[in-house]
Formats: structure tokens, sequence, C-alpha cells
């Protein structure tokens, strides 16, 4: 696992180590190995150190990353790609949403419920259309049955798309979102995936902003 440790503390535990090593050079290398006890004075000072670094009130500014080494260190990286894929898809700051090639929704995750109104139970097994404008869907499902003929996309990677959408009580909101193709272990297209965000005060701070300056100008 990773700690975190101020940089004083981590410069005390660092001193630590080199009066260790300090101690092993006083050492003759014919003699085995002393042990160092808390009632001589090396062992006293050693404690000291070792007390005042671990006892530190480490601030949340300047934090240096160090590993440390524990049986369960590995097991805990390994898991850290699950436990980051099920925080990233439980976020409830950006709706993430999962369609099959028709369209259906198949995965709707908190953000979804927040920026949309519909419930997970409400979405998953409906069309798109419940966030689709009426008079934007024509050109979405050519766009998007293209795509599942071809696998490809016409937005390439990394493009962020700026479209209106509908929630549940049937008000506007203006999003941006970006698009991952979703395939098997064949590699055959089984559907999209979307990350999308609520912009809608953004936009419309911006579309104020114009009609100020529009007024300005007149």
């Amino acid at each position: 696992m990773f700690g975190f440790l101020s940089f004083a503390a981590h410069h005390r535990l660092y001193m630590i180590k080199r009066y260790q090593r300090e101690l092993e050079d006083k050492l003759p290398s014919e003699k085995p190995p002393v042990e160092t006890t808390s009632g001589s004075d090396e062992g006293a000072h050693l404690d000291s150190l070792l007390d005042e670094a671990l006892n530190e009130t480490f601030p949340a500014s300047d934090p240096i990353a160090i590993q440390i080494e524990s049986e369960t260190s590995t097991s805990s990286i390994v898991d850290l790609s699950g436990v980051l894929a099920r925080a990233i898809l439980s976020t409830p700051s950006d709706a993430i949403i999962a369609a099959d090639r028709e369209g259906i929704i198949r995965f709707w995750n908190f953000g979804a419920e927040r920026i949309f109104g519909f419930l997970s139970a409400e979405a998953i097994g409906h069309s798109l259309d419940i966030i689709i404008p009426e008079r934007l869907r024509q050109r979405h499902w050519d766009g998007y049955n293209q795509t599942m003929k071809t696998g490809q996309s016409r937005y390439g990677e990394g493009d962020i798309l700026a479209v209106p959408a509908l929630r549940n009580d049937g008000r506007q909101v203006s999003i941006e979102f970006t698009v991952v193709l979703l395939r098997d272990r064949g590699d055959q297209l089984i559907g999209i995936a979307a990350i999308l965000r609520d912009v809608t005060k953004r936009f419309e701070e911006i579309r104020t902003l114009r009609r100020q300056l529009a007024g300005d100008r007149d």
C-alpha cells in the first residue's frame, strides 16, 4: 500500500536509516551483530528519533509518496484497477451511459440519475430516445446506425461533443460528452458508452454574455 508523509517526517526516517548505517559501520566485521537495547545511549537515541518521526503531526501540504513494503502491497496494487473502475462508474459527478447495438440503455450510473432525473431502473431497458430531443433523433440514429454498421465512429478520440438533452421532467439541459466504442473479445462492436457532463449553467452564462455584448454594440 502507499502512505503519505510530510517532508519533515520523511527526512527524519532518512536520518534514522543513516544512523543505523553508522552504527553498523562502528561494529567490527569479525564479531556477530550486537543488538541495540533501549537502555543503551545508542538505542535511546534511535528510539527518540523513531518516536519523533512517527508522532509527527503531518500537514496536508507538501506530501511525499512512499511505498510501504508489506505482504499485501502487491495484491493492493493489483486490486487498484478494480477499485478505480468501481469508483469511476459510480461517480455522481458525470453521467456514464452504455447502450447496445440497438440503442437500448444497458448501463446508467448515479451521475446519469442526477443529470437526467431518471432512476437506473427507469432508464435501463429503454431507448436512448428518452434523453434525445425529438428534433434531433433522426440525425442521432442515422449516425448511430452507421457506426454500428461500419464499426467506426466519425468522431476522433478525445473529441468533445456538445448537444442539448432532455430530463425526465421535460426540461432541456446542455451536455458535453465523449463516446467510447464497446467491443467484445472477438473485437466485434457490441455497443457504445458515453461520458456526459451537464454544462447548462456555463452555456447560459455564455449566452447571456453574448447578448450583453450584442446590446452594447447596438
